[in-house]
């Protein structure tokens, strides 16, 4: 990770290490490195972000920069509009599934994606070089304002043509007439804007969960995982929807449940929606990152389709998918990317694809489930200091010194049976991923980890 970006965009504890100071230079770097604007600048629903999106909207019509104002939607939203209403860029104020304490900010390119790896490092450098200012100073010593101070206008249209977007990759009349009803719990998240019009357009009945926008997320928290979605579940079975869904605090990633109540893993959802798609798409490129389960290969194959590996972190998916011309790519958290859409993160396309894929095939959810390859992941966290992090990987690294080190340590026991140990980029964790051919042998596996991770990192 770079000195100020993470896995995924810029995050901290607001007002501790991601303050309105770090806030205004950081945005001073990224204006220099985009050069022209108009930058659209969203938020999500957290209780700082309006304070943190006045910030980078006036920092850039300091450096001279025209912004606009899309206001509260969700991060794919933001991306989309970039692309799609023309402009030079856009900056996202969200930490993600972070909890409420954090912040961050996401840049976005001109092509509606985050931007590459090397950008980060030039924003970076910019950041601690020429604008950073020093302690104690009252403005940044070498940045003088513009000759010409940029405005600020509001965008309406982002969630309609966000959207319509959407709508536009899929059979509308398909979907209509199964009359699908759906689940939707939006976690006081971002998506609580969009999902429901989604739902209408769709002629779908919505059962809304947690669908007020709340920046403390008390239903659930802002990060979907199996362990808190029992209220999902529960509501899909009460009442008898065709599946259920899950944001994330900011939208990009969604977790599934079927008709019967069960939580599908963000690689057999991969799985289902890849299936549904590339079989009318054979000879398609998949992208995918080392900790997704080994299923993708074998549905790849089945439909003469390739699947190129990254490193883990959205932004490495996405820009290996627009590098490649990838028609799909997904993470194991349930991050799924739909190329012709855009090559992001994005939860609702995510629902409308599953939508589209029940309607038609005719059956339900759990029966397309049943027939996909065989696939048993799963992941764990260790809260840790980075400090102890570093100890845990050089430890691990030299127990398994034939193991896959690209991306934290990837240990490679047998077909189908690997653990991979990775500081987060995000929060002060680890996190552990394991696959195993049965899930009784996944659980034994990962539990055998953790607990040997924890002692190291006691020592």
């Amino acid at each position: 990770m770079g000195r100020l970006f993470g896995t995924n965009g810029v995050r901290g504890v607001f007002g501790r290490d991601f303050t309105l100071e770090l806030i205004h230079d950081l945005t001073l770097a990224a204006a220099r490195y985009f050069q022209r604007g108009p930058i659209l600048v969203g938020r999500d629903g957290r209780h700082s972000s309006d304070a943190v999106s006045r910030m980078v909207r006036s920092a850039l019509n300091y450096a001279g920069l025209d912004a606009a104002d899309a206001g509260l939607v969700p991060t794919p939203c933001l991306e989309y509009c970039v692309k799609s209403l023309g402009y030079a860029g856009g900056m996202m104020v969200t930490a993600s599934h972070n909890p409420p304490e954090y912040n961050g900010i996401k840049p976005v390119a001109a092509d509606g994606v985050e931007i590459p790896r090397k950008a980060e490092s030039t924003i970076e450098e910019y950041y601690f070089g020429s604008v950073r200012r020093p302690a104690g100073a009252a403005a940044p010593t070498t940045k003088k304002p513009a000759k010409r101070f940029g405005v600020c206008t509001t965008e309406t249209r982002a969630i309609s043509a966000y959207v319509d977007g959407i709508l536009s990759h899929v059979d509308v009349g398909a979907i209509r007439r199964r009359a699908c009803t759906v689940a939707v719990d939006m976690g006081n998240g971002a998506q609580a804007v969009a999902a429901p019009l989604l739902c209408r357009r769709l002629g779908c009945a919505m059962v809304p969960i947690n669908d007020t926008i709340d920046g403390d997320f008390p239903g659930r928290g802002s990060e979907p995982t199996p362990s808190n979605l029992q209220g999902l579940s529960d509501a899909v079975r009460r009442s008898k929807a065709d599946i259920g869904i899950a944001f994330d605090g900011d939208g990009d990633r969604s977790i599934i449940c079927d008709e019967t109540g069960s939580i599908l893993t963000g690689d057999v959802s991969a799985l289902f929606l890849a299936r549904h798609i590339i079989r009318n798409r054979p000879g398609s490129t998949i992208v995918t990152c080392l900790n997704s389960g080994g299923a993708i290969e074998s549905l790849a194959g089945m439909y003469d389709s390739a699947v190129i590996r990254t490193r883990v972190g959205s932004v490495e998916v996405s820009r290996r998918m627009t590098e490649s011309g990838a028609l799909l790519g997904f993470e194991e958290n349930g991050g799924f990317m739909f190329g012709p859409h855009n090559q992001v993160r994005d939860g609702l396309m995510t629902l409308a694809l599953s939508l589209s894929a029940i309607a038609s095939c005719g059956g339900t959810l759990s029966e397309i489930a049943s027939s996909l390859p065989p696939s048993h992941t799963a992941r764990d966290k260790i809260q840790c200091t980075p400090e102890q992090a570093a100890r845990l990987l050089k430890e691990m690294r030299r127990l398994h010194p034939d193991s896959d080190t690209t991306d934290g340590i990837k240990i490679c026991l047998g077909a189908s049976r690997w653990v991979m140990l990775r500081p987060s980029g995000t929060e002060p964790m680890v996190r552990v991923y394991a696959e195993a051919p049965t899930a009784g042998e996944l659980r034994q596996l990962i539990s055998e980890y953790v607990l040997a991770a924890s002692k190291i990192i006691k020592t």
